[in-house]
C-alpha cells in the first residue's frame, strides 16, 4: 500500500485569530516539501509562545513567506490527484487550511481528512512511543511543517508494518 499523504500546518498561535504561517506536505513517495506563508495585513495576531515553539519570525515571514493565494494554488496543483490529504491535529489544520483557501478566494481541490481514520486499534495504542522513536532516530526537527509531516508518514509506516505482524 502506498503511504498516505500527510499535511501540517504552524500557524502564529493557538487562539482566536490565528493564523496558518507554514504549510507542509510528505507525498506518497515519501518525498517532501512545505512553503512559508506571508501573513495578510489583516493577519495581526502573534503569539511569542507559538514562535518559540516553530521558530519562525514574523520579520522572516514577511522576507520569506509566500502569497496566500500562490500557497493555495500550490496545494491545489499537488493535491488534487491525490484527493485526500491526512493531518494529525485535523480541527486546527482544517480551520487554517479554510482560512487559507478563503483569502485566496479558491475552493480546495482535495479533503483534508484526520489521520486516526486510517489507524487500527494496535496503531493507535503504540503511535506515541513510535513517534518518539522515530523522533530520536531520526534527529527531526520539531514543528517545522515539513518535518512534522513526515514524520507523521514515517510514524504511520512504522506502526502499520509492526500492526501486521501481531
Amino acid at each position: 500500500m502506498a503511504l498516505p499523504t500527510l499535511l501540517d500546518i504552524e500557524a502564529s498561535g493557538f487562539g482566536r485569530g490565528s493564523y496558518p504561517i507554514e504549510v507542509g506536505l510528505a507525498r506518497p513517495d515519501g518525498s517532501c516539501c512545505a512553503f512559508l506563508i506571508q501573513p495578510l495585513d489583516e493577519w495581526t495576531h502573534w503569539d511569542p509562545k507559538a514562535e518559540l515553539l516553530h521558530g519562525i519570525s514574523r520579520a522572516r515571514l514577511q522576507r520569506e513567506g509566500y502569497p496566500v493565494r500562490h500557497v493555495a494554488r500550490w496545494l491545489n496543483d499537488e493535491l488534487h490527484q491525490v484527493g485526500i490529504a491526512y493531518s494529525d491535529s485535523w480541527g486546527y489544520d482544517n480551520t487554517w487550511l479554510s482560512l487559507l483557501f478563503h483569502h485566496a478566494g479558491m475552493i480546495p481541490a482535495f479533503r483534508l481528512e484526520a489521520l486516526r481514520r486510517l489507524l487500527d486499534e494496535a496503531q493507535m495504542a503504540m503511535w506515541s512511543d513510535v513517534k518518539e522513536a522515530m523522533i530520536a532516530e531520526q534527529g527531526i526537527q520539531r514543528h517545522r511543517a515539513g518535518d512534522d509531516a513526515k514524520l507523521l508518514q514515517m510514524t504511520f509506516a512504522r506502526t502499520q508494518a509492526l500492526s501486521a505482524r501481531r
